[in-house]
């Protein structure tokens, strides 16, 4: 049966003042001009307590925090962060103690290897591709394979074994290497690998016993870190799928160990939303914690340094 063309009677409409309301934005959260000569505090202080201006806010003030009261911060890094060149600025962090541990997934590993020895990495997969000569420079993968290698014989971590190895050859760019730099300054470091994804799986000398051994040694290491976290914060940076996985399953285990997680912040941080970490990092882990997931979203080169700056500063 079609309806009538009929007003709605608004007769009797109820209204309130707007003062009594509860609002979302208010003037005293909003942004502030910044005086010339200012400092980068003066800057960061200037930020709208707002959205993603009040989010760095939290991340920043949950990594002060949880080094002021000896809770242990975790960052867990792509490969993509590492090709981004904020490298120096998180071993700048790593010297002043705000990183406990590093994950990183096994392309990481392969990109801080190669600036390392060489000064340089990321090579032009399109160009390389056609011609059969994509992944297959020498020394990435002889040498990272034989490191893997060591590790299962000598029962390490691949990350562990690895960060040595870098460390113990010397390279021109060692210091501008999380690896060699994890060594030196007694910071653990994984590596979490799936077979078949990585460059040196390619080569002759990859073994799949060696590469799977290390990398479940590395996986425990990791969860050992991860059961630390309780008021502590980990970062996801640039891992859209095995970094999450691996940080959820080894919550799950520390759980189901019984150990507290409470108050743990857990960040991720990448350029667009994905539902892996959204999940797995930000929303699962901290649920019913009293803890909090924050999702920072932009260019790892911007947002790295400005963290790291603001972490400084304060």
């Amino acid at each position: 049966m079609p309806f009538p063309y009929e007003e709605f009677d608004l007769t009797g409409v109820r209204t309130y003042p707007l003062g009594s309301r509860e609002s979302k934005t208010r003037v005293t959260d909003f942004a502030r001009p910044v005086a010339e000569g200012a400092t980068f505090a003066d800057w960061f202080a200037s930020l709208p307590s707002l959205l993603a201006g009040g989010d760095v806010r939290r991340v920043v003030g949950a990594i002060t925090e949880a080094r002021r009261h000896g809770r242990g911060v975790v960052w867990g890094l792509g490969a993509h962060v590492i090709k981004t060149g904020v490298s120096p600025v998180l071993i700048d962090l790593m010297e002043r103690g705000f990183v406990s541990a590093l994950a990183l997934n096994g392309a990481g590993m392969i990109h801080d290897f190669e600036i390392a020895w060489s000064g340089a990495t990321s090579e032009d997969v399109d160009a390389a591709l056609g011609p059969g000569r994509f992944g297959m420079a020498d020394e990435t993968g002889r040498l990272l394979n034989e490191a893997i290698g060591l590790a299962a014989r000598d029962q390490q971590g691949m990350g562990q074994a690895v960060a040595a190895f870098v460390a113990g050859a010397r390279p021109a760019f060692a210091d501008r290497s999380l690896l060699a730099s994890a060594h030196r300054l007694g910071i653990p470091v994984t590596v979490h690998v799936a077979l078949g994804t990585d460059i040196i799986h390619m080569h002759p000398a990859a073994s799949g016993a060696a590469i799977g051994d290390a990398s479940l040694r590395d996986f425990r290491y990791f969860t050992a870190s991860v059961a630390k976290l309780e008021g502590g914060v980990y970062l996801n940076c640039g891992s859209a799928v095995v970094l999450p996985e691996v940080f959820l399953k080894a919550v799950a285990l520390v759980r189901n160990q019984g150990v507290s997680l409470d108050r743990l912040t857990t960040v991720n941080i990448d350029f667009l939303r994905m539902y892996r970490p959204q999940t797995n990092v930000v929303t699962r882990p901290v649920a019913g914690t009293g803890g909090a997931g924050i999702t920072l979203v932009g260019h790892h080169e911007i947002l790295i340094p400005l963290l790291a700056a603001a972490i400084v500063a304060g």
